[in-house]
């Protein structure tokens, strides 16, 4: 089977970009979300604010590295990363010429793919092929992330990528161990909710007590699910105020206490105020932008983003920091390339 891909492109004085997007195999979901492969040709630097997202990424990159960066860490250059559930907003940044494949995860999927207790892994990016999961087991094809993105690279549409995509990572989640049910129906709730429902009624509704479900929720998500519920609200705001409603609205609709509990929300989690993202979420788009989505996988975004908070490099850098778009609709759309 073939996947429908959607392909846009753009040329215009700062370079040219291609993205495209695919479902991947109906066998992988719903834990594997979407697809979104990329190609940028831009003539300088791009950073990106990247604010968490209720989802996890791997990327497979063909060549050029990225620069992550988050504040309390270390910087981490990487072609093929695989970031999980976070709290906090990341600055990424490349060289203006980047392609590759981001592939956007359920969280219990992503446990199940690496094979790795996500706790390990929040609030950092890192090297997929560095995590011992049985990607590449003996008798395998690939054997690991880096081998499977140089075979990407080498294919010749976009068509072929993404169908070569669903036959591995069919072989690799069924070689992982399985998800939790009780902890894929916690996180199907939070997430139909916008991380609205208490946590003694999550873990009523899936039959464990408050403490089995935080130690599974973290082991198998990666946050407790007090914390991915705030992310999640978050992620329900931002979507609201770029599409114009007010921040009292948008405060009582997702469950805040008030206006001043949203912006402080939105303070700790992407380092500036809900007004400040809003007016940077709604900037149109110039021609020469091409968006890749994922933490880490920064394209430009016609929206120049706020610097306070997020632990990006410093003044001296000539590339603006520039605004990710919102991939909550999981690519349910052709993207706007930005």
């Amino acid at each position: 089977m073939t996947p429908a891909v959607r392909v846009r492109s753009g040329h215009g004085p700062g370079g040219s970009w291609e993205v495209a997007v695919a479902r991947p195999h109906p066998r992988l979901r719903p834990g594997v979300l979407g697809y979104r492969g990329f190609r940028l040709a831009l003539d300088r630097p791009r950073r990106r604010l990247e604010p968490p997202i209720g989802a996890s990424t791997l990327l497979l990159g063909f060549e050029e590295p990225l620069r992550i960066t988050r504040a309390g860490r270390p910087p981490a250059t990487l072609v093929s990363l695989y970031s999980g559930p976070a709290t906090t907003a990341a600055v990424g940044e490349h060289t203006g010429r980047v392609s590759g494949i981001e592939v956007l995860l359920a969280p219990w999927a992503a446990f199940t793919l690496l094979g790795t207790p996500q706790y390990e892994l929040t609030d950092r990016p890192v090297d997929p092929d560095d995590l011992p999961h049985t990607l590449g087991a003996p008798g395998g094809r690939w054997r690991g992330v880096r081998d499977l993105a140089g075979a990407l690279a080498a294919l010749s549409t976009w068509e072929r990528r993404f169908a070569l995509l669903d036959d591995v990572l069919g072989h690799w989640s069924a070689a992982g161990p399985p998800s939790a049910a009780p902890v894929v129906r916690a996180w199907t709730e939070l997430v139909r909710t916008g991380g609205a429902l208490p946590v003694p009624r999550l873990a009523e509704e899936v039959g464990w007590s408050v403490r089995h479900l935080e130690n599974r929720f973290r082991e198998q998500i990666g946050l407790g699910p007090k914390a991915a519920a705030r992310v999640l609200r978050l992620q329900r705001a931002r979507r609201m105020l770029a599409a114009g409603h007010g921040q009292a609205e948008t405060a009582a609709a997702c469950g805040f206490y008030d206006q001043a509990h949203l912006s402080g929300e939105f303070r700790a989690m992407t380092g500036c105020t809900p007004g400040t993202f809003a007016a940077a979420a709604r900037r149109p788009a110039p021609a020469d932008a091409g968006g890749t989505g994922g933490t880490g996988s920064t394209g430009s975004r016609g929206a120049e983003g706020p610097t306070g908070g997020t632990g990006g490099t410093d003044g001296a850098d000539p590339a603006p920091l520039l605004l990710a778009p919102d991939r909550s609709a999981v690519f349910s759309k052709t993207p706007d390339p930005r």
